[in-house]
């Protein structure tokens, strides 16, 4: 069964707006900016960003690399779209610079592919090491918290291992919740179909909206979800 990424909105719309309230009984993490809307979330949050507009990633993205720095948080971007020259101008328009950011361990910017296929493969257990090692040296080096942002590569479809995406993310939310790294998962609703975008769903349970987060109500949590899978 196909579905459409417009439906699928309208449906999402339809639910309620994530009570910050709510989100926060669940999370004994400090709350964050996100740095693309006013609501703060607890740091290790499991955000989905579908989009059809490029401008909205690319706004996204540098709002919340751009609020890590100012909370000097440790931040990464794993993007083919958006590269440090345009991240650098963004920056220095706000007061900041990348290059300073980079030099203190606050930001790096890496492609898709060096992150997500190394080794020509997609493997849930390094990605989730490398989370956790991500996590562990922000702590070490005495950052408030650490978040992550990264567009996924419609590559995933045809790459070993990229059967196991959904497994991926539904680990990555369980996993934050003792390696509290606040994470936006970002898909082009451009390349990838509506099933799999439904299906990613699923594995999120909050998501931009419109440049607000709402609840996710496809939500599946990882106990429920991962049994299913095996």
């Amino acid at each position: 069964m196909m579905f459409s990424f417009y439906a699928i909105l309208k449906n999402v719309e339809m639910a309620f707006v994530a009570s910050l309230k709510e989100v926060t009984m669940k999370h004994s993490h400090q709350n964050v900016s996100l740095g693309f809307t006013e609501e703060r979330f607890p740091a290790g949050t499991h955000i989905c960003q579908i989009y059809s507009d490029d401008a909205e990633r690319e706004e996204s993205l540098m709002k919340f690399l751009l609020s890590g720095v100012q909370a000097e948080e440790r931040s990464a971007c794993f993007s083919d779209k958006t590269g440090v020259g345009a991240l650098s101008e963004f920056m220095a328009e706000h007061g900041y610079s990348y290059e300073e950011a980079e030099k203190a361990g606050l930001i790096s910017v890496s492609e898709t592919g060096d992150i997500y296929f190394k080794d020509g493969e997609f493997n849930p257990e390094r990605m989730l090491e490398l989370l956790t090692e991500f996590h562990g040296g922000s702590v070490s080096d005495g950052c408030p918290a650490a978040r992550v942002i990264g567009e996924m590569n419609p590559a995933i479809n045809d790459i070993p291992g990229g059967d196991r995406l959904l497994e991926y993310e539904s680990r990555v939310t369980q996993l934050l919740e003792k390696c509290p790294v606040t994470a936006v998962c970002q898909y082009d609703a451009s390349v990838f179909d509506g099933t799999t975008i439904m299906d990613v769903l699923k594995v999120h349970p909050l998501m931009v909206v419109r440049g607000g987060v709402v609840r996710n109500p496809f939500y599946i949590p990882p106990e429920e979800f991962l049994s299913k899978e095996r």
